[in-house]
């Protein structure tokens, strides 16, 4: 099949791109990478009255320090980011989850915000932005606002972005150094969304858990924040933990669902046996250093 009929817009700055957003009420698509779009869009399952491509906005690109945290332009490639020094050194956990986003191919063009934006609850990237805290920066022709990751999200491909706005950036907070990197995912076959997954990010101090962020993805219908095992592992030393234990409590907190993929029980079964090899295996890493 062939897209359906559309204008097509190609913006040189984020005002220019929020009027053009604003202008066409509801009736416009936005375009960075199009790894998801495009198929869509040839399959009619999405018709905009006109494409928006960002990828001439210069301030949309790109990864930088800013104060307490790392931003990273959304239109950046995902090729590009997991090549970055900056994420490399600042933001490990994040370059953990990138490395299984889609392939080698789609990932050359696939953008980050792409990612972060769509909403894709067994996606990486929602589910590294929801751990790590990151703030989503949103304009419009109405002003700039900024969103928290875990309040981003509102259900599958649902998020608190309106029709006439546009990500123009997001900022991840610094974890301190040497903090530990949690991930693991289960799929039929690489590059496929994930049917179990977990990111997140411990720090310690003097031995013991002082910060910790860890979320699911695949477990429900948006990334999903593991709470109740967060402050299960704070103030712990690492051999007063029970990685079982903890293990349980993180899938407490998910609502997974049955599809052709997998039913909600395997989800949970694997789940929390991912979660516990993965926190021990990590742990003991990190005691035997």
């Amino acid at each position: 099949m062939k897209p359906a009929p559309f204008d097509y817009a190609r913006p040189s700055s984020i005002a220019e791109a929020c009027a053009i957003l604003s202008e066409a009420g509801g009736g416009a698509t936005v375009i960075a990478g199009g790894q998801t779009l495009m198929p869509l869009l040839n399959l009619r399952m999405s018709q905009p009255f006109i494409l928006v491509d960002i990828n001439g906005i210069a301030d949309l690109k790109g990864v930088s320090r800013v104060d307490g945290g790392t931003r990273v332009g959304p239109a950046t490639r995902q090729a590009d980011a997991l090549r970055d020094e900056t994420l490399a050194r600042h933001l490990p956990a994040f370059v953990a989850a990138l490395g299984h986003v889609g392939h080698y191919q789609t990932r050359n063009r696939g953008t980050v915000g792409g990612s972060v934006a769509l909403g894709e609850p067994a996606a990486e990237m929602p589910a590294t932005a929801v751990a790590l805290g990151a703030t989503i920066e949103i304009a419009s022709v109405s002003g700039t606002r900024s969103v928290k990751a875990e309040e981003f999200y509102l259900g599958p491909y649902m998020t608190a972005l309106e029709p006439d706005e546009l990500v123009t950036g997001i900022t991840y907070p610094d974890w301190p150094d040497g903090h530990v990197v949690l991930f693991r995912e289960v799929a039929q076959r690489p590059g496929d969304f994930a049917l179990v997954g977990m990111v997140g990010a411990l720090a310690l101090d003097g031995g013991k858990v002082s910060r910790a962020g860890i979320a699911w993805f695949g477990m429900g219908p948006t990334p999903i924040r593991a709470r109740q095992a967060e402050d299960a592992l704070l103030g712990k030393a690492l051999t007063e933990i029970d990685a079982d234990a903890v293990a349980a409590l993180a899938v407490a907190d998910t609502a997974p669902f049955d599809d052709h993929h997998a039913s909600a029980e395997y989800r949970r079964t694997v789940g929390k046996r991912i979660f516990a090899r993965t926190l021990r295996e990590t742990l003991d890493i990190r005691s035997a250093a």
